[in-house]
């Protein structure tokens, strides 16, 4: 298990490369970490504690900004990564100050209406996973014992991603985010099982990151991108590269939203 002087060491490393303090975390999922390159520019391997990033297309690297940091790559369950590992820079973050994290992530689109390329809220997520990031014993410092996940993602947050989609014309789906381990894509069967559950959205990230979170008191807004249909709902066979087109395809529309939400949510710090 982490210390909290782990956090705190980690925590001090950051302060010492910049002189900015926002309040927003923005988690940068597959495909998108080229999504945003001004700012001051520090890599993971420069913070202490900090996992490698290893997945494709995940720079490694966190981008500070006047209002954001942003990490361009996160960390798996299966790049062989535990739950705790994972997580390690949410309470980081929360030493830093960060009152609000926005989590995205490329996903598999299940519910019949959604379309590749689109982008939808996550209002709710499901995990059938036993393990979660706040095993072992609990720091009060971070946060309570058994955190309350009834608004696991952020109500105000949600509707405010609305009014800054809107905007800027951007139509925005809703939906339940379904957390598989991976690296395997999803089989047909898991898939019709997982539309009968009530996903949505199948991926294999940002719901160990959610849960953490809420147990650091942070506020929670979850994007997915719609890279693919899931499994079955297409004939066709899925593949990374398929993710990263899409992802490329539909970069500048994420970015705007995230900048205008960036932008909104840093009005009142």
């Amino acid at each position: 298990m982490f210390l909290y002087s782990d956090y705190e060491e980690a925590a001090e490393a950051v302060r010492a490369e910049t002189a900015y303090r926002p309040k927003t975390l923005v988690v940068l999922g597959s495909g998108m970490s080229g999504l945003f390159d001004d700012g001051i520019e520090i890599p993971y391997c420069r913070i202490p504690h900090f996992p490698e990033a290893t997945a494709p297309s995940h720079r490694g690297v966190m981008l500070v900004t006047e209002r954001a940091y942003i990490m361009c790559g996160r960390f798996h369950y299966y790049e062989g990564y535990s739950p705790e590992e994972i997580t390690f820079y949410i309470p980081v973050m929360k030493l830093l100050g960060v009152e609000r994290v926005i989590l995205t992530n490329a996903a598999g689109g299940i519910n019949p209406s959604y379309s590749i390329g689109d982008i939808a809220v996550i209002s709710d997520h499901i995990k059938l996973s036993g393990d979660s990031p706040l095993r072992g014993r609990n720091d009060s410092r971070m946060g309570e014992r058994f955190p309350d996940m009834t608004e696991a993602y952020s109500c105000r947050l949600r509707e405010l991603a609305y009014e800054c989609a809107a905007d800027n014309g951007i139509d925005l789906k809703t939906g339940v985010y379904f957390y598989m381990g991976g690296p395997q894509y999803e089989t047909p069967a898991e898939i019709r099982a997982i539309a009968a559950l009530g996903g949505d959205l199948a991926g294999m990230s940002t719901v160990y990151e959610c849960i953490a979170a809420r147990h650091c008191a942070m506020e929670v807004l979850g994007l997915s991108c719609v890279t693919n249909l899931a499994a079955g709902i297409s004939d066709k066979p899925l593949s990374e590269a398929e993710v990263a087109r899409t992802m490329s395809e539909n970069s500048e529309r994420l970015r705007l939203l995230l900048n205008s939400i960036i932008e909104r949510t840093a009005e009142n710090d």
